[in-house]
This record gives C-alpha cells, sequence and structure tokens, in this order.
C-alpha cells in the first residue's frame, strides 16, 4: 500500500467510497452523495488552502482517502485542523485507514498546525474511535443527539490530538 497525494484522477474512486458512506454509514452526516463535480470543487477548495487530501492505494486500486481540513474559519482557529477519513468497505480493519489518519498527522504537523481534531459521526462508530485512539487522540467529547439520520439520533464524538 502507497499513500500519495490525491489527484483529479482519483476523485472518481474517492467520490465512490464516499457515496457508499453516505448511504450506508453514520460516519458522515451527509445524507445524499456529493457528485463528483462537488468532490472536484471540494479537492481544488482544499489544495489550494495548502491543506492535505491523500489516497491509499495498492494493486486493486483506491484503497481509501483522508483529508483535513479548516477547524472552523474564524481566524483565531487558523493553527487547528480537522480530519475525515473514509475506506474502501471491502479493505474495513485491515489498518488503512489508521495509515491516512497517521499521513495526515505528519502532513499537518509539517505545514505548522499545532492541533488536529476528530469529530466522529456516532458514538457507536469504535473503529474510527480506535482508530485515532491508537494514533494519540484524546477524548475531548460528545455532543449528544446533534444529527439524525436512518431514522435515530446520533452523537459526535470529539477527539484531539497536539502535533
Amino acid at each position: 500500500m502507497e499513500i500519495v497525494s490525491a489527484v483529479e484522477a482519483d476523485l472518481p474512486d474517492i467520490q465512490s467510497i464516499y457515496a457508499h458512506h453516505v448511504l450506508a454509514g453514520t460516519g458522515t452526516f451527509e445524507e445524499s452523495p456529493p457528485s463528483l463535480e462537488e468532490f472536484q470543487a471540494r479537492h481544488r477548495a482544499g489544495i489550494a488552502a495548502g491543506h492535505a487530501w491523500l489516497v491509499a492505494r495498492d494493486a486493486s486500486g483506491c484503497l481509501g482517502f483522508g483529508y483535513y481540513g479548516p477547524f472552523r474559519t474564524r481566524e483565531s482557529y487558523r493553527f487547528t485542523v480537522e480530519d475525515s477519513v473514509y475506506v474502501r468497505e471491502n479493505v474495513h480493519g485491515q489498518g488503512v485507514g489508521k495509515a491516512i489518519v497517521a499521513a495526515l498527522l505528519a502532513h499537518a504537523a509539517a505545514a505548522g498546525f499545532k492541533q488536529m481534531l476528530a469529530l466522529i459521526g456516532d458514538s457507536e462508530n469504535v473503529a474510527s474511535i480506535g482508530v485515532h485512539a491508537s494514533l494519540g487522540f484524546q477524548p475531548a467529547g460528545t455532543m449528544r443527539k446533534v444529527g439524525y439520520k436512518f431514522g435515530r439520533w446520533l452523537d459526535v464524538v470529539i477527539m484531539q490530538k497536539a502535533l
């Protein structure tokens, strides 16, 4: 497996992986998969802002992707970023997500950011919580019942790591 910067040619695979998570999971609170054009706009904006978009690949293709972006847009938050990571449905539990988050941490630290936050959709998302904890993220709180998807209320678990 290699983890590299995502390029425009990766975006159809990235959009497909994310669409699955939107339609089948609670790790994202989006309810309709964004179009490829929307992903192209998000990717361009992230790269233009100096943030990372990474993709994990092997001989079978795109295994997953991750990126970080601003936690909030107000100026005082400029040294804090928030990560997002999604893995292809048939490679869960194989270390892909952890490798992507580790690469995002290294990139963000090298870029001068001081904190990374993970806002993990659904307090039952033990895989993502575990991945982040294994990389040194600490629990920073839980926002209770702030999202509603698939007929149920969902929490958001906040985790934080100093870079």
